[in-house]
Parts: C-alpha cells; structure tokens; sequence
C-alpha cells in the first residue's frame, strides 16, 4: 500500500497523472487529494456535506462517523476524533479547501513531504515522492547511519538520506492549504504519568485487546513470533484470545544458555490449537548476513538499516507465513521500551521518590558495579537535552563508553566506527549540534519517558522499513504494542510502579494476567543472541572482505576501507564490538544496491 496526498489546488491534478496509481480519492472540488495504490479494506472514507475524511490502516470503520466529521469546526478539532481510534492508521481530512495527514505517533505509519512543482506534496513513503520527482543523497544523513548503537539519535532519525524530503515530526500532523503551501501541527503529547500498577495494568490490558481485535477483525488468520521473551509470547495469548486462527515461528537460539526454546516450549503447550513452527538456529537465513542485495534493488528508499543483516531472516519468514496462509505477522517491537528498564529511569526514580527509588538505584548500582561517585554524579547532572545532545556530539569519536560507569542523559551516547573519516566525523558532529539548536524541547520533560518515546520511534521506523521491503510479497509485519493507545496507557503508569520493585516487565506482566498462564509470568530473563551474529560473521566474512573492495562509502570519504577490512577480520570478542560492522555494511550494501544520483562520485560531507 502506497500512497500520495495531494494538496486542493489546480495544479495537483497535473502531478496526480504522472503517478499512474490505480486509486484515487477527490477532494470536494472534484481535485485529486490521496493518489495510490491500495486495497479497499485499507481504506474508509466518510463524508458530510463538503467534508472528507479518510482512514487509511487498521483501526474499526464504525468508529468514524459522518454525524462527528459534521460537528467539526477546523482540522484542529480533528484531534478528539485521533485520540480515540485504536490500531495503526494514517488520518486524513479534507475540509474547506485545507488538507490534515498525519501517521502514527511513532512512526509506524509515517508521513514524508517533498516540494514538486511549488507546491507541498506528502506520502506515506518515500518511493513515492522519488517517482515525482528526482533527489539526490544527503551524505551527511548516511554518515549518521554509521553511529552506534541505533544510528543518528532523535530528532534526526526518523529523517531519511535523501535531500529535499523531510519527515513530520513526532506527535505532529501536516497542514496542507489550497496554495499547497504547508505547516506543521503538534497534536499528540504524552498523558501524565499518575496511574498505578494496578490502574496502568487495567489500561494496558484494555489497549492491547482492542489493538488485538482490530488485527483480527482485519486477519482472521495470523502468524507471530514466539521468541519465548514475555513480548511475543504476550501477544500469541492475546491473539488466541481474540479468536485468530494463529501460526507461530520460534528460532531455536545457537546458545544453550538462552532458555527461550524452553519458554517457547511452555508457551505452546498452552495454546493447543494453533500451529507451530520451530526454526533450526543455525541456518543461513537465521545469520549475520550482507545486508541489502542486488536481487532486491531500491529495498530501503528511505535509507540503510541496521536490521538489514537480518533482511533474509524476514524474507524467509515472510514467505513461510505467506504460504500458510497470513497476511498479517505480529512481533513484539516496542515491548522493552514500554515495560522495560530505560537508562534514564534511574534518573527519573530518585526523582520522582526519592527514598524508595534510591533503595531500587542502588540495586541496580550493584547489579552494574556502578561506583557510588560515578552513580551519584550522574544523579545530580542536570542538563537540558539539547546541551546533552551537544555533548553526545563532542563525544561521537570517543572510546566507547566505560560499562561500570552509568549514563543518565537524555541521548544514548552513539560512537562512530573509528574506521570513519575525520571529514565524516566532523559532519555528523556538526549534525547533532545543528539538531540540538533547532530542537531544544524533547519528547517528553521525563527523561526516562524521552528516551523511551525515542526508543520506540526508531522500531516504528524498523516496522515501517521491514513492510517497504516486504511489498509485494503478501505479508505485513504488524507490532500492537507500537499503537498511540498502547503507548498511552503504558507510559502513563508512573515510573515506580512500571519498575515496581526490580521485577521484571511487572506493568505487562499484571496487564496480561489471566490471559497469559502464570507459570509463562514466572520468567525474569530475556535471550542473548550475540551467538548467531558471531557466527554469521564467520560464515560470511568473505563476502563481507568484498564489500571493503572498490567501497561506495570510500569514495564519498566516509570511510576507510582498509580500517574496516582489518575489523572485519578482528572484530573483537563482544557483541557490542559487530555493531559498527553491522552499521556499515547496511549502508555499503545499501550504496551499491539504491539507484540514487550522485552516489557514486568522490565528494565530502557538508
């Protein structure tokens, strides 16, 4: 599904016709508004009187009405009518010759603008905007895609590499006149944080099922991942419970100490009338791999991914679950942003109660063998994010980060390959500082909530991405924990209560009680799966050698190619250590597989 949305003026019309999509949808005036290709089960549209307002995704169509789109007054009031859908969808409305689009809040369903013919035009995806008109890369952007871990840090990541198109920010919708000029609206902050265990479970169970039975009433039959961690497995209980006729896939995990196949196994046994597939670990789908190939061009028009050493993984599973009969694939992206422990929540604990969040402090402090004054000092730091993002971007070409020395910031704090050239370097450097100057507000004023909200953009972008490679093939990769609802109810259990005590995921964990066994409930860990990445490397060490031949990413003088052989070849004896080679092989592999202008001459990063 692909689509284009077309401001009210006379001019869109010539440009809806060099898209040559198969549907098309009017304003009022009879002008062209969304362009594309779509099913019709994706789509709802409802009128009244001059008014148009479209659906497009999964969200209930009982839920709009004509006799609401009446009572409208301005697009802005559309917000209550946003607030209220559940599921993942883009909204559109057309009213009084002004156009509103807006995605989902984290990107799942994102919304990109370019200028074609002076006027603002915007899409759910990029291709679609590149066949309107022709851009070249941004070198500096792909320089970002080096950093590790996760690539360029919010606000930069959800911004593709390619110069002249722009995403809409976090939380905001895009107004679109009838002179096809353009602004941007925040519609969307967080709820406040006030809810209990109990209260926040309540909310989280309640989300999740309607989230679940959107997913159903769209798919009867769906297949998910059973990792055996408490996400997936959540969602395959949540599933059954909802009346899918459910196919699961686990991948049996290559070290004997991750217990998720025991989990998996559990997990199963209590859900009897689904079927179930289990993956050998040690397959070459399954590994370390090459990233974007050249039997699938123009993949990732946004721009490489770290997640493309597993793009084979997800073709394959796509196609087993396809030809079993899914269209739709649940996995558990977001769960550990919303359940789980962020960096920063250490940070906000003491704050928020400062006695019993200083008794959990120092049991993480132990956990970690964080000294009491490294702890302590970065308690007490209060900087605001844009001086903390300043100071992530004097950082960037630092050793890694000490792992007994805790990191409260706002900002992960990413490292550049110390293969990258000081030209690339300074350009990312200048980057973030240029970033941190234009966007001093964070996502949120909590900074463990910040860094969650962030955290669950870059998996919206991986969603997003995954189904742009996927199309054509049948299937959608779908994550409900990603939805604006779901991400409400969680976020807005106060931060003591979602880390009750050091147990572990414990807001999911009551949220899904009575729903998921309690025997499942009991588990406390996660898998460890940096076995499956050392093993791919070894496995495709050659192919990865010939990627440091005649590289892509040298001739923009991003990279030195001998300093990244040598790493390939050395890599070092933690996984943390594969991160920057997985980095850059998505963007090698992606430089030589994106026809893009000007790639391929010798150039240096602004």
């Amino acid at each position: 599904m692909t689509f284009v949305v077309l401001p009210d003026t006379a001019a869109a019309a010539a440009v809806s016709t060099r898209l040559a999509a198969a549907n098309r949808i009017d304003h009022a005036s009879g002008r062209p508004w969304i362009v594309g290709d779509w099913h019709p089960k994706d789509v709802t549209v409802v009128e009244a009187g001059s008014r148009k307002l479209a659906v497009i995704g999964s969200t209930p169509t009982g839920r709009v009405d004509a006799d609401a789109l009446g009572r409208v007054g301005s697009l802005h009031e559309l917000d209550a009518i946003a607030a209220r859908l559940p599921g993942s969808f883009h909204l559109l409305a057309s009213i009084d010759g002004k156009t509103r689009i807006q995605g989902s809040v984290v990107g799942v369903r994102q919304v990109f603008t370019a200028t074609v013919d002076d006027m603002t035009v915007a899409a759910d995806g990029v291709e679609s905007l590149l066949r309107l008109k022709p851009m070249p890369l941004d070198e500096t952007l792909l320089a970002a895609r080096l950093l590790v871990p996760g690539g360029a840090p919010w606000p930069l990541a959800p911004q593709p590499v390619i110069k002249g198109v722009e995403a809409v920010g976090t939380g905001h919708w895009l107004q679109l006149d009838n002179s096809g000029r353009s602004r941007t609206y925040r519609w969307w902050n967080l709820p406040e944080a006030t809810l209990s265990l109990e209260q926040g479970a309540a909310a989280v169970r309640e989300a999740l099922q309607e989230s679940l039975a959107v997913r159903t009433g769209q798919a009867k039959t769906l297949s998910a991942d059973l990792s055996g961690g408490m996400d997936s497995t959540s969602l395959c209980f949540l599933a059954d419970e909802a009346g899918a006729d459910l196919i699961t896939y686990h991948v049996r995990p290559l070290d004997f100490a991750n217990e998720d196949t025991r989990w998996a196994k559990r997990a199963a046994d209590h859900l009897p009338a689904a079927d179930h597939h289990t993956l050998a670990a040690d397959r070459t789908e399954n590994l370390f791999d090459v990233g974007y190939t050249p039997d699938q061009p123009d993949a990732a028009p946004e721009g490489p991914s770290t997640w493309a050493s597993g793009l084979a993984h997800i073709h394959d599973l796509a196609a087993r679950a396809s030809g079993a009969g899914s269209s739709l694939h649940l996995t558990g992206f977001g769960g550990d942003e919303l359940f789980g422990r962020m960096p920063a929540g250490a940070w906000a604990l003491a704050r928020a109660h400062p006695i019993s969040g200083l008794r959990l402090v120092n049991r993480y402090r132990l956990a970690n063998r964080w000294s009491w004054r490294a702890t302590v000092s970065a308690l007490t730091d209060r900087s605001t994010f844009a001086e903390n993002l300043v100071r992530v971007a004097n950082s960037i070409d630092a050793p890694p980060p000490r792992l007994d020395e805790p990191d409260f910031g706002w900002v992960f704090a990413p490292r550049m390959p110390h293969w990258a050239t000081p030209d690339a370097v300074s350009a990312v450097r200048r980057l973030l500082i240029e970033a941190a100057a234009s966007t001093p507000v964070p996502l949120d004023l909590d900074r463990s909530r910040h860094q969650a909200l962030a955290s669950l953009v870059f998996e919206g972008a991986t969603v997003r991405q995954v189904n742009t490679a996927l199309a054509g093939t049948g299937i959608v990769w779908d994550a409900p924990f990603l939805d604006d609802r779901v991400i409400e109810a969680a976020l807005a259990t106060r931060v003591d209560q979602r880390l009750a005590s050091g147990r572990f995921k414990p807001l999911l964990v009551e949220a899904v009680r009575g729903i998921v066994p309690d025997d499942i409930l009991s588990r406390t860990d996660k898998g460890e799966f940096s076995a499956e990445a050392f093993r791919g490397l070894e496995r495709n060490r050659a192919r990865l050698l010939e990627l440091s031949e005649d590289s892509q990413l040298a001739r923009l003088g991003l990279i030195d190619p001998a300093a990244f052989r040598s790493a390939v070849l050395n890599p070092g004896p933690m996984s943390h250590h594969l991160q920057p080679i997985e980095s850059t092989v998505a963007c090698e592999s992606w430089l030589r597989t994106h026809s893009r202008p000007n790639i391929t001459e010798t150039s240096t990063p602004r």
